[in-house]
């Protein structure tokens, strides 16, 4: 415990010193710019915050890049007034373009806190949009339970034969004649007499010939 309080209590002096030195180097070029008063302490405040709020949208994983952006520009007006106030700049013969940075970094400040607090990253709006997608049948639990659509078909109404006509009686002596007739009708043609013919031959009705036909 007591090497983990003499360790954060470290880390902790060395950071109050380092904001102290880097506060103190940008107040010194802010007043050296022009911008005396109450207003070359409000500079220091506002990079420090700027680095902060950079820093945290780096730690929260969410639009890494506005984050580095904005976080390489307050660190590099941070370095720019440590560098600056250690003798390479003549703090009393300050150039025109230093006098602009400093004059100008109020809205560049302005903008990068305003953009870091309130964009909105990816993939967190309010209303994500949806897209229509067909629904998709859903799948029959139980194919037993199914109902069998052919039970829902009316049955076929059954066709009935079509009666066979009466038989014709007949005499036993007409079908002798109408065999020889036939034989006689073989000869001469070489082919079996149909039943027209033996109609015709006979002279009986087509019911008859059909009987005398079938027995022939």
């Amino acid at each position: 415990m007591r090497a983990l309080l003499a360790r954060v209590d470290a880390v902790l002096v060395q950071a109050v010193i380092a904001a102290a030195l880097s506060f103190a180097h940008l107040h010194d070029i802010a007043s050296a710019a022009g911008q005396d008063g109450w207003k070359a302490w409000a500079y220091p405040v506002s990079v420090d915050l700027l680095l902060v709020a950079a820093w945290r949208r780096l730690r929260s994983g969410e639009a890494k890049a506005s984050g580095w952006c904005w976080f390489v520009i307050a660190l590099a007006a941070s370095l720019g007034a440590n560098v600056a106030t250690a003798g390479l700049l003549d703090i009393d013969q300050v150039p025109a373009w230093l006098r602009i940075l400093v004059a100008g970094w109020p809205a560049v400040a302005f903008l990068g806190g305003t953009l870091l607090a309130h964009s909105t990253p990816p993939g967190t709006d309010d209303h994500p949009e949806t897209t229509d997608e067909p629904e998709q049948p859903q799948p029959i639990e139980d194919q037993e339970d199914a109902p069998d659509p052919t039970e829902a078909l009316p049955a076929a109404p059954a066709i009935e034969p079509k009666p066979s006509p009466p038989a014709v009686p007949v005499p036993a002596a007409l079908v002798e004649h109408a065999r020889k007739v036939a034989t006689e009708h073989h000869h001469r043609t070489g082919t079996a007499i149909d039943t027209p013919t033996l109609r015709a031959r006979l002279g009986v009705p087509l019911p008859l010939a059909d009987a005398i036909a079938a027995q022939l």
